[in-house]
């Protein structure tokens, strides 16, 4: 990330530098990102989405959400759990979804395991992870952490539950999506909204 501090966008509001970058990412930027996510299968679509991020652009991702979501049913986790080997050859030859094998057997696996979780237990184990306290607001991008001991401790419990492809990274990046941190920058129209 640059050092950069949040910018005017065309409405003159001030936003995050790379909330601007796109349409796509204004969107996303004003209406998603670090707003709270709950539910099991909303939460199995983050972490999945988040680790087929992993070595590309969310706006890889983000393009290709719907794509995904037809792909994966809507990621309801009991619906995902019963794919099985056809199911994975399906997707690897799906252009509407980022065709990598190891992730597309990671999020089968995952829902597999998932499962057998009781409902809202996925909610409560990232959920537990989210700070005590509040830090504070990011001043400029480069203030913004890529991992934390919070992110580090809740991709140990996502993998000792047998949850694959969560790095500490990865459970950041699900951690800031998701609203259990509010990265927006100081002085970002979506800080603390």
């Amino acid at each position: 990330m640059s050092g950069g501090g949040p910018v005017a966008g065309p409405d003159g509001a001030l936003r995050c530098p790379w909330g601007l970058s796109t349409e796509d990412y204004v969107a996303y930027h004003d209406t998603e990102w670090g707003k709270p996510v709950h539910g099991d299968d909303a939460l199995y679509e983050r972490l999945c989405l988040e680790a087929f991020q992993s070595g590309l652009s969310w706006l890889t991702i983000l393009r290709r959400r719907e794509g995904f979501r037809k792909a994966f049913a809507d990621f309801e986790i009991a619906a995902v759990a019963r794919f099985g080997p056809r199911d994975a050859e399906r997707l690897l030859a799906d252009e509407g979804i980022i065709r990598n094998r190891a992730k597309i057997e990671a999020t089968l696996a995952n829902a597999k395991v998932l499962a057998g979780w009781r409902p809202g237990e996925l909610d409560a184990l990232i959920w537990s992870h989210a700070p005590a306290e509040p830090g504070p607001a990011p001043e400029n991008t480069a203030d913004v952490q890529a991992v934390t001991p919070e992110s580090t401790a809740l991709a140990k419990a996502l993998k000792k539950a047998g949850i694959r492809f969560v790095g500490p990274t990865t459970a950041y990046a699900l951690m800031q999506a998701c609203g259990l941190v509010d990265d927006h920058l100081a002085g970002c129209v979506s800080r603390g909204a």
